[in-house]
């Protein structure tokens, strides 16, 4: 449909367009800043310019970017001023010298491309600015006109099962389903539509593997899993009202994988939610949208990964080890239980605590607060 449309049909009386669209398209998607392309909408969350900021934008191919009227104005000052100290104020954080220098005209053209098609109308720029109160809340009601149908049919004779395969009583196929050789499926499992399950993998009872899922050779998913689901994802309108974000993304498991009783892995509000080859994910752990397990990584149990953790190939999480989002583990690094890890861990470093420290300052915490604590009973009368 096309954009306008779009708009018209999504926000209703929950929101509501600042500018005119300057130039109308079919809607075919919506993506992130940085992947997005002409026929698709993208939106910036942030309320204040950064040159991390900039520099995607520089590079942003989107039809249309939905984005708050102070945020728009920053960037309309930014292109006017065009000095150290003018981007220097605008900033989200406090830039060094160096990163002010390599703000580079190329990026102040482009963003001025990008305002003269929104002020000017200029339809034969591709990349437009449409002002709303909240772009989160845009995004979310627009991912609401795509959203994917989770089951449609369950024909198993349409599905693509090889004839080694032992399928148990009392499970449910969608459409389009494919299950390798030497695959076991037991009873009362749920399998959506297009989902494929490679060779030799076993699923044990009550899993459910939700729509276009990607399962590798030799994995093993353990009794109450659910592979694929809506991650959590809201955002709040003006009335304190919370507007589902559709998930129409995947979940990609890959080969040598086994996942124990009652996980949850989401799919990935676009793209993929991707646990890589080898790794083992304990019982009881959530590993939410758009995140990344790396190759060869453990997960205890009571793992809890907020959307968009990535990490890095052959990290340990101890038990009830939470992360906040968007935050990176690197390689080979591991973290103690009940750690919360709240910013990036460099490779090859150990870790643990509430806040995040390095384990052996942890552990000097930790003996010397219960060294204070006795100090402090033995000292009353």
């Amino acid at each position: 449909m096309l954009l306008s449309e779009a708009i018209k049909r999504a926000f209703k009386d929950k929101l509501s367009l600042k500018n005119e669209i300057a130039r109308d398209f079919e809607l075919q998607g919506l993506a992130p800043l940085e992947s997005a392309n002409e026929c698709e909408a993208c939106y910036i969350r942030d309320s204040k310019l950064s040159h991390e900021l900039e520099s995607k934008l520089q590079h942003c191919k989107a039809g249309a970017i939905f984005i708050q009227d102070s945020l728009y104005k920053a960037l309309q000052d930014s292109i006017s001023k065009g000095t150290k100290d003018s981007i220097q104020s605008l900033s989200q954080d406090s830039l060094a010298k160096e990163t002010k220098d390599s703000i580079t005209n190329n990026t102040k053209e482009s963003l001025a491309q990008n305002t003269q098609n929104l002020d000017s109308k200029n339809t034969h720029k591709k990349t437009q600015f449409l002002i709303v109160d909240n772009p989160h809340l845009a995004f979310a009601l627009l991912s609401q006109l795509f959203r994917k149908s989770d089951f449609k049919e369950y024909p198993k004779i349409e599905s693509n099962i090889d004839e080694t395969a032992e399928i148990a009583s009392n499970v449910v196929f969608g459409k389009n389903v494919k299950v390798g050789k030497g695959t076991h499926i037991m009873p009362n499992v749920v399998i959506g539509d297009n989902v494929e399950i490679g060779e030799n993998c076993v699923i044990y009872p009550n899993v459910v593997i939700y729509r276009d899922s990607r399962v590798g050779d030799r994995v093993l998913i353990h009794a109450g899993s659910v592979i694929g689901a809506d991650g959590f994802g809201y955002a709040q309108t003006a009335k304190g009202e919370h507007e589902k974000i559709e998930h129409n993304g995947i979940c990609v498991i890959e080969d040598d994988v086994e996942i124990h009783a009652n996980n949850v892995i989401d799919r990935a509000v676009f793209g993929q939610t991707r646990v890589k080859r080898g790794s083992k994910v304990g019982h009881s752990c959530v590993i939410a949208h758009n995140s990344v397990v790396g190759e060869h990584s453990l997960l205890i149990a009571q793992v809890g990964l907020a959307g968009s953790t990535t990490m890095g190939r052959n990290v340990v999480l101890g038990g009830q080890v939470g992360t906040g989002g968007h935050v990176h583990i690197g390689d080979f690094t591991q973290v103690a239980g009940r750690g919360a890890v709240s910013k990036n861990l460099p490779p090859n470093t150990k870790w643990g605590g509430h806040p995040i420290m390095p384990l052996d300052s942890w552990m000097k915490f930790y003996v010397n607060l219960r060294r204070l604590l006795k100090e402090r009973e033995d000292s009353k009368p």
